[in-house]
């Protein structure tokens, strides 16, 4: 992905940009205009797709025609309170006529850096700004904007500075956009010629993992993976005197008192980050620093001290004290086939033993209570912002897209992220049963993907995924947001995401997160293909 600075050099384009979305055509690529980048003269004429760098999967793409448009059966739904489920399920139904669906356009990744001091900063404030103006012009809704617990709550604990994020939450009002943030609680570290950059953990938390690793997550032989802290520690108060789930609380106490005033104005979604990638799940696919790659069915991550003392008594409660001894010892590692790996197959001690249900069912049923837990401190404070008695302000909660393997008996890669999902068990179920209780919309992956561009040998299916979680939060009523899991800028890959969101008698997608803003976009063929895709989201059907 290429530097936000490069933005500031397309003021010319912009002009060109409004003057012609205004009179509802598209950029004319001329030649006597040239490029709006350096050394981008023309449109090189080839498909992009490449993979986001904010996802953890690293898909191959084979597409050479439209997909194959299969519907879902899922009815369109709205979010509403578990208590008054079966009196709102006329009006979801009636709410099947509106197909609109507005567009977020999530910042880029390097939208902080580290200045000389030590402190973050917005290097490129004029240029953001430009941008901005432009997705505006364009008819795109809003921006999603990731709120760091490492950047505001950087050097000491309940220290909170929101300095930044008055200024560019400022700056997002004046452009006329909305806003989706979303409370990160993990890292964005990344690798360039210059070193690590990029939005680490507070750093005070980073002096304590220095002495205590089991605070992260552990793989089986006891690599860890500083990205996000372990949900092991969610009740032990090893940071200055707090829980883990004390500090977020308290991140998200202090984000509301902050922006009380935006909250259900210019703030009309608020997502919580659950995981690696803000992700319910664990990181059982690290691809960062290379022990995974793409297809491999990933590792379980429970060997941190404080998980697998809760395994032993799990173990013992059931009268199996052997059981928590350790994890499936047959399940192969990240980069290991499904042939590779017995416990994902038949056999003894397999994921369909005793043994397999139990441990399993603790493994995800851990991730669950981790974000029940965390979401109903964050329902309680967002309660009070209702109009007309609904919510002003969505509480969402993401999922990460685990889609290879899928087409599988056992659904390794699933298990392994901690999604108990197999042939036989709906393991989505009880997620979306859980964020009903809350009433938080489930923000899902993969609405640019087809059956059809992943590679077959890999039993991938994110066709068959998305019909499963969109019929499990249809019954549960839950409503959905969405986003693309690889960046897609051809004209196909924004057809799926336009059929997936506002497909006929299918549950309305709330609203979609664009995959994210960097200079790509902007380029004159992305450009042209970018402005339909945003009138026909924005038009009811």
């Amino acid at each position: 992905m290429r530097s936000v600075e490069e933005f500031s050099r397309f003021s010319s384009f912009l002009s060109l940009v409004m003057a012609t979305v205004e009179s509802g055509g598209v950029v004319c690529r001329c030649r006597e205009m040239g490029s709006c980048f350096p050394g981008e003269a023309r449109f090189q004429g080839k498909q992009i797709i490449k993979k986001n760098l904010s996802s953890f999967s690293t898909i191959p793409f084979f597409r050479n025609s439209f997909v194959d448009r299969r519907g879902l059966t899922a009815r369109n739904n709205r979010i509403i309170r578990m208590e008054a489920r079966e009196k709102s399920r006329s009006k979801i139904v009636n709410s099947s006529r509106r197909n609109k669906v507005p567009v977020f356009m999530m910042l880029p990744v390097d939208v902080f850096e580290t200045g000389p001091s030590g402190k973050m900063r917005i290097p490129r404030f004029k240029a953001i700004r430009a941008s901005l103006n432009a997705l505006k012009v364009a008819g795109v809704h809003g921006v999603a904007v990731e709120v760091w617990w490492g950047v505001v709550e950087r050097f000491s604990p309940l220290s909170y500075d929101w300095f930044l994020y008055e200024h560019l939450f400022k700056l997002i009002s004046d452009c006329g956009l909305k806003l989706h943030a979303a409370l990160s609680f993990h890292s964005n570290m990344r690798s360039t010629f210059r070193g690590q950059e990029g939005v680490s953990l507070p750093q005070w938390i980073l002096e304590i993992g220095a002495h205590n690793r089991d605070i992260y997550y552990q793989d089986q032989k006891g690599m860890s993976n500083d990205d996000y802290l372990t949900l092991g520690v969610d009740n032990f108060p090893l940071f200055s005197g707090r829980t883990a789930l004390e500090c977020y609380g308290d991140f998200i106490l202090s984000f509301v008192n902050k922006f009380d005033h935006l909250i259900g104005d210019l703030i009309e979604e608020i997502s919580i980050g659950l995981g690696p990638s803000g992700e319910l799940r664990y990181p059982a696919h690290p691809f960062e620093d290379g022990r995974w790659r793409f297809p491999g069915i990933g590792e379980f991550q429970c060997y941190d001290k404080y998980m697998m003392d809760d395994l032993k008594m799990a173990a013992c409660r059931v009268g199996k004290p052997q059981w928590g001894e350790r994890g499936p010892q047959n399940a192969g590692g990240y980069n290991s086939s499904l042939s590779a790996a017995p416990f994902f197959k038949e056999g003894d001690e397999n994921f369909l033993s005793d043994y397999g249900h139990f441990f399993l069912e603790w493994y995800s049923g851990r991730l669950i209570h981790h974000a029940d837990a965390i979401l109903e401190k964050a329902a309680q404070l967002l309660k009070k912002y209702k109009k007309n008695n609904l919510p002003s302000v969505i509480l969402v909660a993401k999922l990460g897209g685990i889609y290879w393997w899928y087409n599988t008996v056992s659904h390794p890669a699933e298990l392994t992220a901690g999604y108990y999902n197999t042939e036989s068990r709906d393991g989505y179920d009880p997620v979306t049963s859980m964020l009903s209780r809350h009433g938080a919309a489930l923000h899902i992956p993969c609405l640019e993907m087809a059956d059809s561009e992943t590679p077959a040998s890999c039993f991938c299916s994110p066709e068959r995924l998305l019909k499963q979680i969109v019929g499990t939060s249809e019954q549960n009523v839950i409503h959905l947001t969405g986003r693309n899991t690889n960046e897609r800028f051809d004209k196909d890959g924004f057809w799926q995401i336009h059929y997936n969101c506002c497909r006929p008698l299918a549950a309305v997608v709330k609203s979609f997160t664009f995959f994210r803003m960097n200079d790509k976009i902007f380029r004159l063929e992305n450009w042209n293909n970018f402005l339909p895709f945003i009138r026909m989201m924005s038009t009811d059907h």
